[in-house]
């Protein structure tokens, strides 16, 4: 027998967002003081993750906050014609304050608020205290790929850049990402949201029961695999919503797959921002076992 509706239901609820609300707003006002060292620069804040995308389930704890540089950028001009990228590089100023610049700052200054505060592989750790939950800072600056560059308004896709412990710079769209899921939400008569916490709900279930290994599934591509399931797989029951979208993720071409952003891949190998093709098959396999012995 398959998960009943009700459990469905039950685990298609969002989880709290006060406490998430009350920790951002913390973390914000520390990020936006005045007297930080990188104050002067134009930057500005944002969330992203389950919180920000309205996906978050019980189980959710983290904060995601973005803080971005926006006084310097960096870019991809590679879709350029030659004279399109003459021009830019003529136009071009050097950078006097770089993204390295930018998070040894803000770490600097978050260190200074918060106790235990840990510099990660690609985010910084603020521990939660009290009825602060724990949240994850990401320091990044604007990244624009151009498609255009001719007369005075240029054409570019506007997304983030951020550093890793090694210094190797990632590319991403979580604006473009959160309103492509709103824009597929909506599309589904309000179904896509609540269908993607009850897969995270499954997915933590499956790891509990040994179907599936921590970390395989991230909640972030759990939602790029479902903003791939056709509209009309969406709907009258959760139920009947969860089993069509499972029968569409067991007969999906993986290499067509996009993330919800629509500038990436869903599923490729050795890409920072995707789905690795062993962790994807994993999850799609352990899937499957999972609901047919449910």
């Amino acid at each position: 027998m398959p998960v009943s509706d009700q459990q469905l239901q039950t685990w298609s609820h969002q989880g709290s967002v006060a406490q998430s609300k009350a920790t951002h707003e913390t973390i914000r006002a520390v990020l936006n003081d005045s007297r930080s060292p990188y104050y002067s620069k134009t930057f500005d804040d944002f969330l992203q993750g389950s919180y920000a995308n309205d996906t978050n389930i019980y189980a959710d704890s983290d904060v995601d906050i973005v803080i971005r540089l926006t006084s310097t950028y960096y870019h991809d001009y590679s879709d350029l014609g030659s004279d399109e990228r003459a021009r830019f590089d003529r136009d071009r100023s050097p950078a006097d304050y770089e993204l390295s610049d930018f998070k040894r700052d803000v770490a600097v200054w978050l260190a200074r608020h918060y106790p235990g505060v840990e510099v990660g592989n690609k985010a910084i750790f603020v521990p939660g205290s009290g009825n602060r939950r724990d949240a994850d800072v990401l320091v990044s600056a604007e990244h624009r790929h151009y498609t255009s560059y001719s007369g005075f308004m240029p054409q570019y896709h506007d997304g983030i850049v951020f550093e890793a412990a090694n210094g190797r710079r990632i590319v991403n769209y979580p604006r473009q990402h959160r309103e492509n899921l709103t824009a597929k939400h909506q599309a589904t008569n309000s179904w896509l949201k609540p269908t993607v916490r009850i897969f995270k709900n499954m997915r933590n279930r499956m790891i509990e029961q040994g179907y599936l290994d921590f970390g395989v599934a991230p909640s972030y591509f759990l939602e790029g695999l479902l903003y791939n399931v056709p509209i009309d797989r969406f709907g009258y029951t959760n139920l009947n919503t969860v089993q069509h979208c499972i029968g569409f993720i067991r007969s999906a071409n993986r290499d067509h797959l996009v993330c919800a952003n629509e500038r990436h891949w869903l599923v490729r190998d050795y890409q920072d921002v995707c789905w690795s093709t062993a962790n994807f098959e994993s999850f799609r396999t352990a899937l499957s076992l999972f609901w047919n012995n449910s």
